[in-house]
């Protein structure tokens, strides 16, 4: 896949804000509705969000460290890497979403969650509208963040960027889905 930086960053941005502004309106449910779940290994909304937040917490810092730590120039085109384009496509919700085991680290269920775990995602919607910012500076295609599941794995940032948004959209569309079954339109 290759596109121009600027257009990935804006489409990028746009989607964070969607994602931003949807969980703005899970406020409006309350916290029986929050902590709904289907089955005792589902996830309830603020089990998605707070999934989502444990893999913010890794990212995110990892992303800033980068752009700050480089010398690199934006370029025209970001060109997607064969492994960052697997794992960003891979992470898009599909018709039917496909489960997928997480890591022990990065699974939520049966915590102890509250409101706060919203609050805690749109903070981290916000960081990353501004690393999406800074990232029209540099490099999409030379500055690397290591994933979370290895050191030894590498991926463009701009390949971070898109598997990080594609994982918020999943999960996105999972809390719909629990949304629907439980009855709730927000």
């Amino acid at each position: 896949m290759k596109t121009k930086s600027e257009n990935l960053i804006l489409e990028l941005i746009e989607v964070t804000r969607q994602n931003l502004n949807f969980a703005e309106l899970l406020k409006a449910m309350n916290n029986e509705q929050l902590n709904w779940k289907e089955n005792k290994e589902s996830w309830s909304v603020l089990e998605c969000l707070e999934h989502l937040n444990l893999y913010g917490d890794y990212y995110l810092p990892e992303i800033k460290k980068a752009i700050e730590n480089t010398n690199s120039n934006n370029v025209e085109y970001f060109e997607s890497g064969f492994l960052g384009n697997y794992f960003a496509n891979s992470m898009l919700p599909k018709e039917k979403l496909n489960k997928m085991k997480t890591f022990k680290d990065k699974n939520p269920l049966n915590s102890k969650l509250d409101r706060e775990t919203i609050d805690r995602f749109i903070s981290q919607q916000q960081s990353l509208i501004e690393l999406l910012n800074k990232s029209k500076s540099v490099n999409l295609n030379g500055v690397k963040i290591t994933v979370s599941i290895s050191k030894w794995i590498k991926l463009k940032l701009g390949d971070t960027f898109r598997f990080i948004i594609n994982h918020n959209l999943r999960h996105i569309k999972q809390i719909e889905n629990v949304q629907l079954k439980m009855g709730v339109n927000v």
